[in-house]
Protein backbone atom coordinates (compact mmCIF):
# COMPACT_ATOMS: atom_id res chain seq x y z
CA UNK A 1 0.00 0.00 0.00
CA UNK A 2 1.23 3.36 -0.84
CA UNK A 3 0.58 6.67 0.47
CA UNK A 4 1.13 10.54 -1.00
CA UNK A 5 3.41 12.42 0.17
CA UNK A 6 1.47 15.51 -0.52
CA UNK A 7 -1.88 16.10 0.75
CA UNK A 8 -4.92 15.04 -1.27
CA UNK A 9 -6.20 18.47 -2.65
CA UNK A 10 -9.87 19.11 -2.39
CA UNK A 11 -11.91 21.94 -4.26
CA UNK A 12 -11.33 23.57 -7.79
CA UNK A 13 -9.99 26.66 -6.64
CA UNK A 14 -6.28 28.01 -7.05
CA UNK A 15 -4.33 28.49 -3.91
CA UNK A 16 -2.22 30.97 -3.01
CA UNK A 17 1.96 30.18 -3.56
CA UNK A 18 2.00 28.70 0.59
CA UNK A 19 -1.74 27.29 0.76
CA UNK A 20 -1.93 28.90 4.34
CA UNK A 21 -3.73 31.67 5.98
CA UNK A 22 -0.26 33.83 5.56
CA UNK A 23 -1.10 33.53 2.02
CA UNK A 24 -3.00 36.84 2.99
CA UNK A 25 -0.40 39.43 3.08
CA UNK A 26 0.80 40.68 6.43
CA UNK A 27 -0.74 37.67 8.13
CA UNK A 28 1.24 35.43 10.53
CA UNK A 29 1.10 32.54 12.93
CA UNK A 30 3.01 31.22 15.51
CA UNK A 31 2.94 28.55 18.06
CA UNK A 32 4.27 27.40 21.48
CA UNK A 33 4.27 23.39 21.91
CA UNK A 34 4.34 21.47 25.05
CA UNK A 35 5.08 18.19 24.14
CA UNK A 36 6.40 15.62 27.30
CA UNK A 37 4.34 12.97 28.53
CA UNK A 38 1.23 13.48 30.01
CA UNK A 39 1.55 17.38 28.85
CA UNK A 40 -0.01 17.41 24.86
CA UNK A 41 -0.80 20.82 24.55
CA UNK A 42 0.01 24.70 23.45
CA UNK A 43 -1.30 27.95 22.27
CA UNK A 44 -1.38 28.91 18.55
CA UNK A 45 -1.36 32.78 17.35
CA UNK A 46 -2.81 34.65 14.41
CA UNK A 47 -1.13 37.66 14.35
CA UNK A 48 -3.05 40.61 11.80
CA UNK A 49 -0.70 43.10 9.72
CA UNK A 50 -1.15 45.72 12.58
CA UNK A 51 1.72 46.69 15.17
CA UNK A 52 -0.61 48.13 17.55
CA UNK A 53 -4.57 46.74 16.71
CA UNK A 54 -5.95 47.96 20.03
CA UNK A 55 -5.38 51.54 18.52
CA UNK A 56 -5.96 50.28 15.04
CA UNK A 57 -8.43 47.99 15.26
CA UNK A 58 -9.37 44.87 12.64
CA UNK A 59 -12.84 44.32 10.94
CA UNK A 60 -14.29 41.09 12.01
CA UNK A 61 -17.22 38.72 12.22
CA UNK A 62 -18.19 35.52 13.66
CA UNK A 63 -20.51 33.20 13.28
CA UNK A 64 -21.50 30.32 16.10
CA UNK A 65 -22.52 27.43 14.16
CA UNK A 66 -22.88 25.36 17.66
CA UNK A 67 -22.36 27.08 20.87
CA UNK A 68 -20.58 24.29 22.85
CA UNK A 69 -17.49 26.55 23.99
CA UNK A 70 -15.99 28.40 26.44
CA UNK A 71 -14.19 31.52 24.38
CA UNK A 72 -13.80 34.85 25.52
CA UNK A 73 -14.10 38.02 23.85
CA UNK A 74 -16.74 37.02 21.04
CA UNK A 75 -19.53 38.97 22.68
CA UNK A 76 -17.58 42.19 22.01
CA UNK A 77 -16.52 41.26 18.35
CA UNK A 78 -20.22 40.45 17.93
CA UNK A 79 -21.14 43.77 19.34
CA UNK A 80 -18.67 45.99 17.70
CA UNK A 81 -17.14 44.10 14.82
CA UNK A 82 -13.65 44.51 15.61
CA UNK A 83 -10.33 42.78 16.33
CA UNK A 84 -8.21 44.62 19.18
CA UNK A 85 -5.42 41.84 19.93
CA UNK A 86 -4.14 39.03 17.85
CA UNK A 87 -6.56 35.77 17.77
CA UNK A 88 -4.93 33.03 20.53
CA UNK A 89 -6.02 29.39 20.25
CA UNK A 90 -5.48 27.11 22.90
CA UNK A 91 -6.97 24.26 25.61
CA UNK A 92 -9.90 25.07 27.19
CA UNK A 93 -8.37 25.22 30.51
CA UNK A 94 -6.08 27.57 29.85
CA UNK A 95 -8.01 30.29 27.93
CA UNK A 96 -7.91 32.75 31.05
CA UNK A 97 -4.31 32.57 30.80
CA UNK A 98 -3.79 33.11 27.47
CA UNK A 99 -6.41 36.11 27.89
CA UNK A 100 -4.46 37.42 30.84
CA UNK A 101 -1.00 37.44 28.64
CA UNK A 102 -2.86 39.30 25.80
CA UNK A 103 -4.15 42.07 27.85
CA UNK A 104 -0.33 42.44 29.71
CA UNK A 105 0.65 42.74 26.31
CA UNK A 106 -1.97 45.47 25.21
CA UNK A 107 -0.91 47.37 28.34
CA UNK A 108 2.92 47.09 27.65
CA UNK A 109 1.98 49.25 23.90
CA UNK A 110 -1.06 51.28 25.66
CA UNK A 111 0.08 52.41 29.25
CA UNK A 112 -3.69 54.25 29.71
CA UNK A 113 -5.61 50.88 29.24
CA UNK A 114 -8.02 50.82 31.51
CA UNK A 115 -7.22 54.06 33.24
CA UNK A 116 -7.89 57.28 30.54
CA UNK A 117 -8.25 54.45 27.88
CA UNK A 118 -11.40 51.59 27.31
CA UNK A 119 -10.08 48.17 28.47
CA UNK A 120 -9.32 45.97 25.94
CA UNK A 121 -11.34 43.01 24.44
CA UNK A 122 -8.79 39.82 24.82
CA UNK A 123 -10.04 37.14 22.12
CA UNK A 124 -9.00 33.65 22.78
CA UNK A 125 -10.83 30.37 21.45
CA UNK A 126 -10.38 26.68 22.74
CA UNK A 127 -11.45 23.06 22.27
CA UNK A 128 -10.69 20.36 24.80
CA UNK A 129 -7.35 18.39 24.43
CA UNK A 130 -8.33 16.48 27.81
CA UNK A 131 -8.08 13.03 25.72
CA UNK A 132 -4.40 13.21 25.26
CA UNK A 133 -3.15 15.73 27.53
CA UNK A 134 -3.87 16.61 30.82
CA UNK A 135 -5.93 19.06 31.03
CA UNK A 136 -6.52 19.89 34.37
CA UNK A 137 -2.73 20.75 34.97
CA UNK A 138 -3.26 24.06 33.48
CA UNK A 139 0.18 24.08 32.27
CA UNK A 140 -0.22 26.82 29.68
CA UNK A 141 1.61 30.29 31.09
CA UNK A 142 1.64 34.39 30.12
CA UNK A 143 5.31 33.30 28.64
CA UNK A 144 3.40 30.62 26.14
CA UNK A 145 1.55 32.75 24.84
CA UNK A 146 4.20 35.58 24.27
CA UNK A 147 6.58 32.84 22.80
CA UNK A 148 3.94 32.13 20.23
CA UNK A 149 3.85 35.63 19.49
CA UNK A 150 7.54 35.72 18.89
CA UNK A 151 7.63 33.14 16.87
CA UNK A 152 4.77 34.15 14.55
CA UNK A 153 5.79 33.83 10.66
CA UNK A 154 4.65 33.58 7.15
CA UNK A 155 5.96 29.79 7.50
CA UNK A 156 4.69 27.56 10.20
CA UNK A 157 4.20 24.20 11.19
CA UNK A 158 0.96 22.22 11.04
CA UNK A 159 -0.77 19.21 12.48
CA UNK A 160 0.44 18.48 16.02
CA UNK A 161 1.96 21.29 17.18
CA UNK A 162 0.49 24.33 19.00
CA UNK A 163 -2.95 24.23 19.95
CA UNK A 164 -3.52 21.37 17.69
CA UNK A 165 -0.50 19.21 20.08
CA UNK A 166 -3.65 17.02 22.18
CA UNK A 167 -6.38 17.15 19.70
CA UNK A 168 -8.18 15.03 18.00
CA UNK A 169 -10.73 14.53 14.85
CA UNK A 170 -12.92 11.83 13.73
CA UNK A 171 -11.16 9.48 16.22
CA UNK A 172 -7.58 10.08 14.94
CA UNK A 173 -5.01 12.61 15.12
CA UNK A 174 -6.45 16.58 14.84
CA UNK A 175 -4.54 19.57 15.25
CA UNK A 176 -3.80 22.76 13.26
CA UNK A 177 -4.32 23.04 9.44
CA UNK A 178 -4.43 25.75 6.99
CA UNK A 179 -5.79 26.27 3.05
CA UNK A 180 -5.95 29.21 0.71
CA UNK A 181 -8.15 29.54 -1.98
CA UNK A 182 -7.80 32.79 -4.39
CA UNK A 183 -11.71 34.44 -4.71
CA UNK A 184 -12.23 35.90 -8.45
CA UNK A 185 -14.77 38.57 -8.03
CA UNK A 186 -14.45 40.32 -11.41
CA UNK A 187 -12.69 39.19 -14.65
CA UNK A 188 -9.74 41.96 -13.53
CA UNK A 189 -10.28 41.49 -9.86
CA UNK A 190 -9.44 38.92 -7.38
CA UNK A 191 -9.02 38.38 -3.64
CA UNK A 192 -6.91 35.85 -1.32
CA UNK A 193 -9.09 33.62 1.79
CA UNK A 194 -7.06 32.25 3.81
CA UNK A 195 -8.33 29.78 6.69
CA UNK A 196 -6.71 28.30 9.53
CA UNK A 197 -8.68 25.78 11.73
CA UNK A 198 -8.11 24.16 15.05
CA UNK A 199 -9.76 20.75 14.58
CA UNK A 200 -10.85 18.47 16.96
CA UNK A 201 -14.16 17.12 16.16
CA UNK A 202 -16.08 14.38 14.09
CA UNK A 203 -16.79 10.47 14.66
CA UNK A 204 -15.05 8.12 13.16
CA UNK A 205 -17.89 6.82 10.80
CA UNK A 206 -18.82 10.18 9.84
CA UNK A 207 -15.89 10.67 7.38
CA UNK A 208 -15.57 12.23 4.36
CA UNK A 209 -11.74 13.05 2.42
CA UNK A 210 -12.75 14.66 -1.11
CA UNK A 211 -16.28 13.29 -1.13
CA UNK A 212 -15.38 9.62 -0.37
CA UNK A 213 -16.36 8.25 2.61
CA UNK A 214 -13.36 6.71 4.52
CA UNK A 215 -15.22 6.11 8.02
CA UNK A 216 -15.23 2.26 7.31
CA UNK A 217 -11.79 2.43 6.73
CA UNK A 218 -10.70 4.14 9.30
CA UNK A 219 -12.75 2.49 11.92
CA UNK A 220 -10.49 -0.45 12.54
CA UNK A 221 -7.58 1.58 13.32
CA UNK A 222 -9.56 4.14 15.55
CA UNK A 223 -10.87 1.16 17.72
CA UNK A 224 -7.42 -0.91 17.58
CA UNK A 225 -6.22 1.85 19.06
CA UNK A 226 -8.53 2.90 21.87
CA UNK A 227 -10.11 -0.48 22.90
CA UNK A 228 -13.47 1.19 22.46
CA UNK A 229 -16.41 1.27 19.61
CA UNK A 230 -16.69 4.14 17.80
CA UNK A 231 -19.79 3.82 16.64
CA UNK A 232 -21.31 4.27 20.30
CA UNK A 233 -19.19 7.37 21.44
CA UNK A 234 -21.25 10.56 21.09
CA UNK A 235 -19.44 13.76 19.70
CA UNK A 236 -17.23 15.60 22.17
CA UNK A 237 -15.22 17.62 20.17
CA UNK A 238 -15.13 20.93 18.84
CA UNK A 239 -13.60 23.48 15.64
CA UNK A 240 -12.31 27.04 15.42
CA UNK A 241 -12.39 27.76 12.25
CA UNK A 242 -10.09 31.43 11.58
CA UNK A 243 -10.75 33.45 7.80
CA UNK A 244 -8.63 36.18 6.62
CA UNK A 245 -9.01 37.87 3.54
CA UNK A 246 -7.72 41.13 1.71
CA UNK A 247 -11.33 41.85 0.40
CA UNK A 248 -12.42 45.14 1.64
CA UNK A 249 -15.37 43.48 3.30
CA UNK A 250 -17.24 44.98 6.57
CA UNK A 251 -17.89 42.96 9.75
CA UNK A 252 -21.44 41.76 8.32
CA UNK A 253 -20.13 41.04 5.65
CA UNK A 254 -17.28 38.93 7.66
CA UNK A 255 -19.99 37.47 9.55
CA UNK A 256 -21.29 36.01 6.00
CA UNK A 257 -18.19 34.99 4.89
CA UNK A 258 -17.93 32.97 8.80
CA UNK A 259 -20.99 31.44 7.92
CA UNK A 260 -20.23 29.45 5.26
CA UNK A 261 -17.37 27.92 6.55
CA UNK A 262 -19.86 26.02 7.90
CA UNK A 263 -20.25 24.56 4.00
CA UNK A 264 -16.73 23.19 4.26
CA UNK A 265 -16.98 21.58 7.63
CA UNK A 266 -19.76 19.74 6.09
CA UNK A 267 -17.96 18.62 3.34
CA UNK A 268 -15.83 16.79 5.80
CA UNK A 269 -18.85 14.65 7.43
CA UNK A 270 -19.33 16.61 10.40
CA UNK A 271 -22.54 17.20 11.39
CA UNK A 272 -22.14 19.88 14.28
CA UNK A 273 -23.12 17.16 16.96
CA UNK A 274 -24.35 18.44 20.20
CA UNK A 275 -21.54 18.43 22.42
CA UNK A 276 -19.29 20.18 19.51
CA UNK A 277 -18.03 23.92 20.04
CA UNK A 278 -18.12 25.07 16.25
CA UNK A 279 -17.13 28.50 15.78
CA UNK A 280 -15.70 30.41 13.15
CA UNK A 281 -14.07 34.17 12.94
CA UNK A 282 -13.36 35.91 9.97
CA UNK A 283 -11.14 39.40 9.48
CA UNK A 284 -10.22 41.74 6.23
CA UNK A 285 -6.80 43.00 6.56
CA UNK A 286 -8.13 45.73 3.56
CA UNK A 287 -8.27 48.41 6.19
CA UNK A 288 -8.06 49.21 10.21
CA UNK A 289 -10.69 51.25 11.96
CA UNK A 290 -8.93 53.90 14.49
CA UNK A 291 -9.73 53.94 18.12
CA UNK A 292 -9.54 57.73 17.98
CA UNK A 293 -13.18 59.53 17.32
CA UNK A 294 -10.54 62.52 15.70
CA UNK A 295 -8.96 60.31 13.44
CA UNK A 296 -10.85 60.33 10.48
CA UNK A 297 -11.61 56.39 8.80
CA UNK A 298 -9.89 55.15 5.69
CA UNK A 299 -12.17 52.55 4.67
CA UNK A 300 -12.40 51.48 1.15
CA UNK A 301 -15.05 51.17 -1.54
CA UNK A 302 -16.71 48.11 0.08
CA UNK A 303 -17.30 44.83 -2.45
CA UNK A 304 -21.07 44.52 -3.70
CA UNK A 305 -23.28 42.35 -2.43
CA UNK A 306 -23.43 40.26 -5.24
CA UNK A 307 -19.49 39.89 -5.34
CA UNK A 308 -19.50 37.83 -2.29
CA UNK A 309 -20.57 34.16 -3.80
CA UNK A 310 -16.97 33.86 -5.16
CA UNK A 311 -15.78 34.81 -1.48
CA UNK A 312 -17.90 32.11 0.03
CA UNK A 313 -17.00 29.22 -2.47
CA UNK A 314 -13.25 29.73 -1.03
CA UNK A 315 -14.48 30.29 2.07
CA UNK A 316 -16.30 26.53 1.94
CA UNK A 317 -12.63 24.96 0.01
CA UNK A 318 -10.30 26.52 2.32
CA UNK A 319 -12.18 25.33 5.30
CA UNK A 320 -12.35 22.06 4.19
CA UNK A 321 -8.27 22.05 2.97
CA UNK A 322 -7.32 23.10 5.93
CA UNK A 323 -9.35 20.38 8.41
CA UNK A 324 -7.71 18.04 5.56
CA UNK A 325 -4.11 19.33 6.37
CA UNK A 326 -4.25 19.02 9.83
CA UNK A 327 -5.00 15.66 10.23
CA UNK A 328 -2.76 14.37 7.09
CA UNK A 329 0.31 16.52 8.90
CA UNK A 330 -0.11 15.47 11.80
CA UNK A 331 1.54 13.21 13.42
CA UNK A 332 0.77 9.98 16.15
CA UNK A 333 1.09 11.27 19.87
CA UNK A 334 0.69 9.29 22.71
CA UNK A 335 -0.42 11.30 26.08
CA UNK A 336 -2.43 11.08 28.94
CA UNK A 337 -2.41 7.88 30.30
CA UNK A 338 -1.03 5.90 27.74
CA UNK A 339 -3.92 7.00 25.14
CA UNK A 340 -3.25 7.37 21.78
CA UNK A 341 -4.43 9.23 18.49
CA UNK A 342 -3.12 7.30 15.27
CA UNK A 343 -2.37 10.00 12.79
CA UNK A 344 -4.48 9.33 9.49
CA UNK A 345 -1.37 9.86 6.74
CA UNK A 346 0.54 6.87 8.68
CA UNK A 347 -2.33 4.23 8.25
CA UNK A 348 -1.66 1.37 6.26
CA UNK A 349 -3.86 2.18 3.28
CA UNK A 350 -4.50 2.74 -0.39
CA UNK A 351 -4.16 6.20 -0.39
CA UNK A 352 -4.06 6.73 -4.33
CA UNK A 353 -7.15 5.29 -4.72
CA UNK A 354 -9.02 6.55 -1.60
CA UNK A 355 -7.69 9.94 -2.31
CA UNK A 356 -9.07 10.26 -6.02
CA UNK A 357 -11.40 12.52 -6.76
Amino acid sequence: MTKNKTAPRVGGLDSGPLDAITDVPGVRVGHHTLQHQDQQTGVTVIVPPVANPFLHKIPAGLAVINGFGKSVGLVQVEELGQLETPIALTNTFSVSDVAKAQIRQAIAQNTEIGRNAPTVNPLVLECNDGYLNDIQAMAITEAHYRSAVEQADTSFAQGSVGAGRGMSCFGLKGGIGSASRVAQTTEQCSYTVGALVLANFGRPHQFILNGQRLGKHIEPWVQSSTGEIPALSPEKGSIIMILATDAPVDARQLSRLARRSAAGLARTGSVYGHGSGDIALAFSTAYTQSAEATEPGQAPALLHETQLDALFEAVAEATEQAIIHAMWYASTVTGRNGHQRLALSELPLDWDSLTKA
